[in-house]
């Protein structure tokens, strides 16, 4: 696929979006529209999985470019932030408005609800102010049916001037005549508005100038709206919905059902991790011993036979097959409450304690994408328009563990605090693991606080938050996203650090200086820190060298203890507890690695991605350190404390 540089004239994308085209005669098409509207639906409907991601220049907000034929033509289709106003100066907003006043696309496609109509006329009229090759879709028609709603489309598409195309975005079918009204629209000959100076030109209007062109189109919407949509009497104080958020976002009930959705989802993640767990591993290894025959085969010297096979493939393997199943099941769950629409609801419930905070509620949101992965979790940040309130919402991301720490953590309380309980064990493990999830959510809140009153100081700012209705799941939409958009692309960053990990650790166990080997004298170094804090030197070297991935910080201890010399791990978690307590461990040991495996340094994928989030050195070193001070400070507390007993 050849990259062609789009021909933008006069807007501020000139000096960095490139627009992927296959070839040069394609046509570019923008996707516009509110939020909660179904716009991801159409693009994914449109382009399948024909799609490319990255940055808008010069914002942290994502674009997504797709490809889609009708006929002859082929078109690139461009994703533009969902956003309710062209008119406010949030980066979305100004991305959207940016985007289409260049003229980069040839046509606009603006993405309606027609459950609500009125709103989503507004973004309409204000993107008809620039161009008229605009095809209004008015989607989610299935919803605004079963509201008893009627639209009147051909009586819209006279009033506005413009094709309108009524769609249900879940049924790939409606959207051929969506395809037929861009052809319509590109058949035109100009692509000129009068006035389309008024919005391409915000920077020289004044604030009260800029509110009075938002009323100009407020009353124009409530006007068409009135003439074209009838029916509909039921209101939300006495719809399904409203019933069902009176539960779900109450103050007390509200809170419980997120931590009971919480425990659910990590249960059912952690629960149907293990099996596909064990039989990647069991595959990787076959695959490694077929590996290590192939490099005998063709007569490779030990040493390099070792270091291929036992240290890069064996800690990249362990990092696929621990990663893997864990984010297979988590990200869908995540998605799929996304796709029904809870999420928004856990950031309405979150926002008073994250108000109290100085924070944006948003950050609700992106904590909760941090159990999946700290580093998506950084990513997600971009939805906080506040640059303060976004860099609160990276720093402490890796308050809450990812799904890379959750392994370790199920096994340390199901070796010293869950042992020999028979069948009450999984349960009350999962009530442990809530727990600590807890004091990490907890911490989050204090941290937030504490960095919003020094050196971020600032009020929170108030954003515009729509529940949206609840909706049936697409069951086959949520694997797509949730496996390609967050599943791999987090796994491809995650081994692509584990390779070079694996060497580094096999050279350390093998390279000797003196009578031992360098890791062991990294360890005796360590020792005195790592008794300080309630631990000991091994501990502390596995979690240096389980930067790269969390994952490798208790094959890294058994390695040390077993003394093997490359990366070992004991499925039978009997066998490690009594390897653990030979070596000292004891239950104050296990609180203090426990707290630490919650508390430390973010992953060295998390870290490049604060940095290429933020752009700062500086910044990345406070993420670094922030979670690394409390986790010191705790377990210097708590073993004090233990060793009063």
């Amino acid at each position: 696929m050849g990259l062609t540089k789009g021909s933008v004239a006069g807007g501020a994308l000139d000096a960095g979006l490139v627009i992927h085209k296959k070839q040069p005669q394609d046509r570019v098409v923008a996707l516009a529209g509110n939020p909660n509207v179904g716009k991801s639906t159409i693009f994914n409907a449109l382009t399948g999985l024909h799609q490319h991601t990255g940055n808008w220049p010069g914002k942290t907000v994502t674009n997504a470019q797709g490809y889609y034929s009708s006929g002859q033509q082929s078109y690139v289709l461009v994703d533009i932030p969902g956003v309710y106003s062209l008119l406010a100066s949030s980066a979305e907003e100004e991305v959207a408005r940016d985007f289409i006043c260049s003229r980069a696309a040839d046509a606009v496609i603006v993405v309606c609800n027609g459950a609500c109509l009125e709103r989503s006329l507004n973004l309409v009229l204000q993107t008809l102010e620039i161009t008229n090759r605009v095809v209004v879709c008015v989607n989610l028609l299935d919803e605004a049916q079963a509201k008893g709603l009627t639209l009147q489309l051909p009586r819209l598409a006279e009033l506005l001037g413009v094709p309108v195309v009524g769609t249900i975005a879940s049924q790939p079918q409606s959207l051929n005549e969506l395809k037929q009204a861009v052809e319509q629209v590109l058949a035109q000959k100009t692509a000129s508005a009068e006035s389309m100076g008024r919005l391409c030109g915000l920077e020289h209007l004044s604030t009260e100038k800029i509110e009075k062109l938002t009323l100009e189109y407020t009353r124009r919407a409530e006007e068409i709206a009135a003439e074209v949509v009838s029916g509909g009497t039921e209101v939300y104080g006495h719809s399904r919905d409203w019933r069902i958020d009176r539960l779900l976002c109450s103050r007390l009930g509200g809170y419980a059902l997120m931590i009971l959705l919480l425990a659910v989802v990590f249960w059912l993640t952690l629960t149907g991790a293990n099996y596909p767990s064990e039989l990647l591993s069991q595959g990787f290894g076959w695959l490694g011993e077929r590996l290590d025959d192939g490099l005998v085969w063709l007569q490779a010297p030990p040493w390099l036979r070792d270091l291929l096979v036992q240290g890069v493939w064996r800690t990249l393997s362990w990092v696929v097959s621990v990663m893997l199943p864990p984010m297979a099941i988590f990200f869908p769950l995540f998605t799929l409450l996304e796709d029904v629409g809870y999420l928004p609801r856990v950031a309405y419930n979150l926002d008073r304690p994250f108000q109290a905070c100085r924070a944006c509620g948003k950050q609700a949101l992106t904590m909760a994408m941090g159990f999946g992965c700290n580093a998506a979790g950084v990513i997600g940040c971009r939805i906080i328009d506040s640059p303060r309130e976004r860099l609160l919402a990276i720093l402490t991301n890796n308050f809450v563990p990812c799904n890379g720490r959750f392994p370790t953590l199920i096994a340390l309380i199901s070796m010293f605090f869950v042992w020999q309980m028979g069948l009450a064990a999984s349960w009350l493990a999962a009530l442990l693991l809530v727990a600590v999830i807890l004091l990490g959510i907890g911490l989050t809140f204090l941290v937030t606080r504490i960095l919003s009153g020094t050196i971020l100081k600032g009020e929170a700012s108030s954003f515009a938050l729509e529940l949206p209705a609840y909706r049936r799941p697409r069951l086959l939409s949520v694997i797509v996203r949730s496996v390609f958009d967050r599943t791999l692309f987090v796994l491809g960053r995650a081994a692509a650090v584990a390779a070079p990990c694996g060497l580094l650790i096999w050279l350390l166990a093998n390279l000797h200086w003196g009578d031992a080997s360098l890791l062991a004298q990294l360890a005796a170094w360590l020792e005195p820190l790592g008794r300080w804090l309630g631990m000991d030197g091994v501990i502390l070297l596995a979690f240096i060298l389980g930067l790269p991935a969390n994952e490798n910080v208790v094959p890294v201890m058994v390695m040390w203890y077993l003394q093997t010399g490359s990366l070992t791990e004991l499925n039978d978690l009997a066998a490690m507890r009594e390897l653990f307590v030979a070596n000292g461990w004891t239950w104050r040991t296990a609180v203090c690695t426990l707290l630490f495996m919650l508390l430390h340094w973010p992953c060295s994928t998390t870290l490049l991605t604060i940095k290429q989030e933020t752009g700062s050195w500086r910044w990345t070193a406070l993420a670094f350190a922030l979670p690394t001070f409390c986790g010191a400070a705790l377990c210097f507390v708590a073993a004090r404390i233990l060793s009063l007993f």
